[in-house]
């Protein structure tokens, strides 16, 4: 690769901003060139199903970095087209509208796209798939014009979309194929006060029913469930989750998981072939806290990933992955995790769980013996950071002391690790 080449970010998401943000942190002087298929400057994701749903004026407001942060840190910005071809052995690549770029190094940043539904494809009338601005937009107008909508999926995206049009007043119906919500990144007792929660504000969820049939509807989107039902709305969300964006990288010959098909990445993010280096949506690599590979979507792992990825580039030494975080708010909640989810777990209360209330706030706590491995917060994310430490380091703890709310939080994981810490010692 020709090294006084610049850099190369293929993808203007949340990882690939903040790579460059990273790479002149670091002291990188060289140039830089990140290309992207949308018209808009690197923006969040999260927000698309919550805030700018609701809120037209938010749309301005989902940036990664100021309007004016590429032009004055040197960055190439190039929106409007992607790269079709990549070379790693020669470090080249080349794009849709005829650019071939020189790189030294390159990061492929290129997140997923949304799964769909063969008989529910992109542009048919009354149906949305929510993954960029252009398709909240979208779909926020079509929520202003209709009373109803039908979601199809029932993990956080659908969640998240169904809570901000109850909130909007449509009547929601959710329908979920597997038997709990959220069934791979929560616990059966969380699923379990979603459910209830999701009910108590009204919204209509089916659980364990697959759509059997999507007959034609002259007005908007039919479709029929396994257990018989037939449902009609004007419109119709599908979020059933997100392919990682990796074609590019295998035609370039990289290695791709053979399970979740995301680019195969070390710890410092760097693909199999020497100088191509990948994060985000799009990556597959080995987490600690799972014991095996995995893809993780989440903002948290697109920074963490961006972040180590540049200082490999730069052969700097950086801080290791954060134990994974992940946030979200709907159904009138902010729900925060800390740690890996694990079905032999045992999970305790520390807190309000009442379901239909209206803040309730609590902890759930997952120990794998004496140890809290998994916690979930729900308006309760202050508290959650106290217990970082304690899933970070594995430290032995006595739950019962975790969970005595009498007790300050801060107070009760002190006392909680030094009640077996000195059983140990004695």
């Amino acid at each position: 690769m020709p090294q006084d080449a610049p850099i190369l970010i293929i993808g203007a998401g949340q990882a690939g901003a903040t790579a460059a943000a990273a790479l002149r942190s670091l002291g990188h002087d060289g140039g830089i060139v990140m290309v992207g298929g949308e018209v808009h400057a690197p923006y969040e994701r999260p927000p698309l199903s919550k805030a700018v749903l609701a809120d037209e004026q938010q749309d301005e407001r989902i940036g990664v970095h100021a309007a004016g942060f590429y032009a004055e840190q040197g960055i190439d910005l190039r929106l409007g087209t992607t790269v079709t071809s990549l070379d790693p052995g020669r470090g080249t690549a080349r794009c849709a509208d005829g650019q071939a770029i020189a790189f030294s190094r390159c990061l492929l940043a290129t997140g997923g796209r949304a799964r769909t539904l063969p008989a529910l494809p992109e542009g048919m009338a009354g149906v949305h798939y929510l993954r960029s601005l252009a398709d909240a937009r979208g779909l926020r107008a079509a929520l202003r014009r209709e009373r109803s909508v039908l979601v199809i999926g029932g993990g956080f995206l659908g969640l998240e979309t169904a809570s901000t049009a109850r909130a909007a007043g449509l009547a929601v119906t959710v329908i979920e194929a597997a038997p709990r919500l959220l069934q791979r990144a929560v616990p059966a007792v969380f699923s379990d006060w979603l459910a209830q929660r999701v009910r108590s504000l009204g919204i209509d969820l089916r659980l364990g029913c697959g759509i059997a049939s999507i007959p034609p509807a002259t007005n908007g989107v039919a479709v029929t469930l396994t257990d018989g039902s037939a449902l009609h709305a004007p419109l119709a969300v599908v979020a059933i989750g997100l392919h990682p964006d990796a074609g590019l990288a295998r035609a370039a010959g990289l290695a791709l998981h053979p399970g979740n098909g995301g680019i195969q990445v070390d710890a410092h993010c760097r693909t199999s072939a020497p100088g191509v280096f990948a994060a985000g949506d799009c990556t597959s690599q080995y987490q600690p806290l799972f014991g095996q590979e995995v893809r993780l979507e989440s903002w948290q792992n697109a920074n963490e990933q961006a972040r180590i990825a540049a200082a490999a580039m730069l052969g700097v030494e950086t801080a290791p992955a954060a134990v994974p975080w992940f946030w979200t708010d709907q159904l009138g909640c902010n729900i925060q995790m800390l740690g890996a989810v694990d079905p032999t777990l045992c999970y305790t209360l520390r807190g309000n769980g009442a379901a239909d209330g209206d803040a309730p706030r609590f902890l759930l706590l997952g120990m794998a013996g004496a140890q809290l491995r998994h916690a979930i917060a729900v308006n309760a994310g202050g508290d959650l950071r106290q217990l970082r430490n304690l899933i970070e380091q594995r430290t032995a703890c006595d739950i019962g002391l975790l969970r005595n709310t009498a007790m300050p939080l801060k107070q009760a994981v002190r006392e909680a690790a030094a009640a077996l810490a000195g059983q140990t010692q004695s």
